[in-house]
């Protein structure tokens, strides 16, 4: 599914160096195969831009591979159309790569390298891509999943909306008790969409950006401004029209998935996304650094890519039944790993938890991103 053009930067510190081969689909894992008949494009990225080869390719299914061969400042590669990401490879250490799907109409697009010299290399798909290969038993059960991913999300962000009010609300009375406490139930809905949410501009920085990607802290806004408030600086003094335009974030995103479409390989490439959420910011503990609340987002990007993944099943399992049964089992596996860690109704401080127990859940979440990464080419056709 579609994200956004502004970028997170990488944070790479010493729990990362656990969690960073973890990053989905990356080189050290079986990286998915294209489909027959889909058009192979290779993304090389050095701190100059994207190298993209072919450039121009027939429309149809598309299943690009990125590697970043030896830039510091470049991490991924976002596929742009009319500046919404249709697809996207992020959190590319030197020497790592991964691959995306896409089915792919004719049109000008850009290949989006943020902080390289030269962020947007042209991209051409010619024609109009015709009907899909699939057996018509497939296309139905993908239609039905990709109506039922639009619901879901048009659900999640419904939910999101009052739980997001009761939190701001407590933020503007200034009882950081209560907002303490409503705050990661409220990021539970989005951490479950993210990859959505993240589809609208400056949407998603605007809710969800952490101190480090920002360069104007003046300007910082979201979850993340007022979780600092709550557990860092004890102090809700001047934060309501942060709270303010928090809520008028999300009532905007609710407006916006109304209206939003999928396709099959978006929603796995989505589930991939989530899985390298976790892995990238939660099983390092930078998201929620002041709160240590990652296990409840943990849950919800696990739960969320897992729902994708759900409604792609019945599909899947007609087109490779044995890779639709290990990513069920995979998904299984983390989420009894997360089980010992309830506390409640969500989870235990994330600052308690080890980094040997850390390292555990790093491998669960490993034994699932090869196999989720294998899906989108799947589902391609």
């Amino acid at each position: 599914m579609p994200r956004s053009t502004t970028p997170r930067v990488l944070q790479v510190t010493g729990l990362l160096a656990i969690a960073g081969l973890v990053a989905t689909g990356c080189a050290k894992h079986k990286t998915d195969s294209a489909p027959a008949g889909a058009a192979k494009v290779s993304v090389e990225l050095d701190d100059n831009g994207c190298h993209v080869t072919p450039n121009s390719v027939a429309a149809g299914p598309v299943t690009f591979t990125v590697k970043n061969t030896k830039a510091n400042k470049v991490s991924e590669a976002e596929l742009l159309r009319d500046d919404i990401i249709m697809g996207e490879k992020e959190n590319l250490s030197p020497g790592l790569s991964g691959t995306f799907s896409l089915h792919l109409n004719g049109g000008k697009y850009q290949v989006y390298c943020p902080n390289a010299k030269t962020e947007k290399t042209a991209f051409t798909v010619t024609g109009a891509a015709g009907k899909p290969s699939q057996d018509p038993k497939v296309k139905a059960d993908l239609d039905q999943a990709v109506g039922g991913y639009r619901s879901y999300v048009v659900t999640e962000v419904d939910k999101l909306v009052p739980a997001t009010k009761k939190f701001t609300d407590a933020v503007r009375s200034g009882d950081i008790a209560q907002a303490e406490q409503a705050f990661a139930p409220a990021r539970y809905y989005y951490e479950e969409v993210e990859p959505v949410a993240e589809s609208f501009g400056n949407l998603d920085p605007d809710i969800d950006a952490r101190v480090n990607d920002v360069t104007d802290q003046s300007k910082w806004t979201g979850f993340h401004r007022l979780e600092k408030a709550l557990w860092q600086d004890k102090s809700l003094t001047g934060t309501a029209p942060i709270a303010d335009k928090l809520d008028a974030d999300v009532a905007k995103l609710k407006s916006l998935v109304a209206k939003t479409s999928y396709q099959p390989a978006q929603l796995a490439n989505g589930a991939t996304d989530l899985l390298n959420e976790v892995a990238s910011s939660k099983i390092t503990g930078e998201e929620d650094r002041y709160s240590h609340t990652d296990l409840s987002d943990f849950e919800a990007n696990v739960v969320g890519g897992e729902k994708a993944f759900d409604l792609l099943k019945p599909a899947l399992t007609r087109i490779d039944p044995a890779l639709a049964k290990t990513v069920t089992q995979q998904y299984a596996s983390v989420l009894d790993a997360l089980k010992p860690y309830k506390k409640g109704s969500g989870y235990v401080d994330y600052s308690t938890v080890g980094n040997d127990k850390r390292r555990v859940l790093t491998q669960k979440v490993d034994g699932l991103a090869e196999p989720l990464s294998q899906v989108a080419a799947k589902v391609n056709s």
